[in-house]
Order: structure tokens, then C-alpha cells, then sequence
């Protein structure tokens, strides 16, 4: 029995070769997606930003318009909370006082890692208007906490703040689990010294040791005094 030699090439390659060149099928295509594990991470914090609500001036007056109807942005995934323990994001907006300043760094410190912090406003920044003859402004928010980002304005308007959130978006989608910790600061407060001048106090008390003041404080001297009001002592029961 002969067979011919076009037989014998169709016979091996149908023994040798019997599945083809692997092809990825359109629909295996459309269903499996391939991605890392630090963009998978990133993604999900991003599309999940939970805002503090803090604010301390009218700054925050043009933050407590993103909420509205008008703008929105329950679509960036910002999520507003109350209490620190469940935020990840703090939009510092308005002037911080040094009496505010042992507060804000509490809030900052109960907020969980990874955290992030957008100072909002000319006064958050540099102390603003404040800056130049305050004693009490703190010139800029980046002396008790580290900032992400600087939102200049007086105040600047929402439009601003939804810019200002897609670039820290871009920043924590650029983010590695393996180089976060060479991100977290080293000390809790920058060394960044106030440029404040001691000048001498307008008021000095000489007004109190003026004759029409020591003449008013002498007529009021003889004024008889409101008795204390008397408490019963609260008998507990047997």
C-alpha cells in the first residue's frame, strides 16, 4: 500500500500539530482584567476619599457648598465625616489660631493611615490678612502638620476644591505599599520658626491710676455687696 507524500504531510500534521496557535478570545478579553496589586489598592483609596468636617472660617462656607445639590461631589466618592476615626482626608479650611492648633493636631493625629491633608486658603496657608499684625495666627498650617497639597484663594471657590481633590487623586494613585513608609513624616511638627516681633503692650494700665478712675473705683468701694445665695444640704436617702 503506498501512500503519497501530501497524505504523509497532512497525516503529521494532523498528529503532531493537533491544536492551533493559542489566540485570546474576545471574550476572555472583555472578562479578565490584569492589574497589580498597588493599583488595585490605590483605586480603591482614591475612588473612596472620606473628608473630615473641619472648618474654622469662611473657607469652610465654600467646602459646605460641595455638598449641595449644585455641585456634588458624593461623586468623587468623598463621603463627609464627623468623627476622625472613620476620615482619611482633612481640608484645613480657615484661620488656625495657636488656641485651635493643640486641637487640630489631636483630630490629625485620631485619623488613621493612610491620611491626607489639603490646606485651604490664604489664611491656612500663611496666616493671610492675620499675618501681619495677629499674636495669635498661626502663619501657616504646615508648622503643626504636614500638607499634600496648598489650595491658595480667599476663599476659593468650589470649582478650586474639586481641582485641588483630582490632583491628590493623581497623588494617591501613584502610590506604592512598598515606599509608604519612606512617606510618613519624621517629626510630628515642621521646624519652621514664627518671624514675630515683640513690641511693647498699647495698653499699660496707666489709666487705672488716673485721678477719675480712683474717684470711680472710691464711689463704687461703698456700695453694699449681694449676699451669697445659701444651699440646703442634700440629706441622702436611707
Amino acid at each position: 500500500m503506498t501512500t503519497s507524500i501530501p497524505a504523509l504531510r497532512d497525516q503529521r500534521d494532523a498528529s503532531c500539530n493537533p491544536v492551533g496557535a493559542p489566540k485570546v478570545t474576545s471574550d476572555l478579553s472583555e472578562n479578565v482584567i490584569l492589574t497589580t496589586l498597588d493599583d488595585l489598592h490605590n483605586w480603591a483609596r482614591l475612588s473612596s476619599l472620606w473628608p473630615l468636617l473641619y472648618g474654622t472660617a469662611c473657607c469652610f462656607i465654600e467646602f459646605a457648598a460641595l455638598i449641595g445639590s449644585r455641585f456634588d461631589f458624593d461623586r468623587f466618592g468623598l463621603v463627609p465625616r464627623s468623627s476622625p476615626r472613620q476620615a482619611d482626608l482633612l481640608i484645613v479650611a480657615g484661620t488656625v489660631t495657636m488656641k485651635m492648633a493643640p486641637a487640630l493636631v489631636r483630630l490629625y493625629e485620631q485619623m488613621p493611615e493612610p491620611k491626607y491633608v489639603i490646606a485651604m486658603g490664604a489664611c491656612t496657608i500663611t496666616g493671610g490678612m492675620f499675618s501681619a499684625d495677629s499674636t495669635t495666627a498661626v502663619r501657616g498650617v504646615d508648622k503643626l502638620i504636614p500638607v499634600d497639597l496648598y489650595l491658595p484663594g480667599c476663599p476659593p471657590r468650589p470649582e478650586a476644591i474639586f481641582d485641588a481633590v483630582i490632583k491628590l487623586r493623581k497623588k494617591v494613585g501613584n502610590e506604592a505599599l512598598a515606599e509608604r513608609g519612606n512617606l510618613l513624616p519624621t517629626h510630628r511638627y515642621c521646624t519652621v520658626p514664627h518671624q514675630l516681633k515683640a513690641v511693647e503692650p498699647a495698653v499699660d494700665g496707666r489709666y487705672l491710676r488716673a485721678e477719675t478712675q480712683k474717684a470711680a473705683l472710691a464711689a463704687a468701694a461703698g456700695l453694699p455687696l449681694a449676699a451669697p445665695a445659701q444651699t440646703q444640704p442634700v440629706q441622702a436617702d436611707a
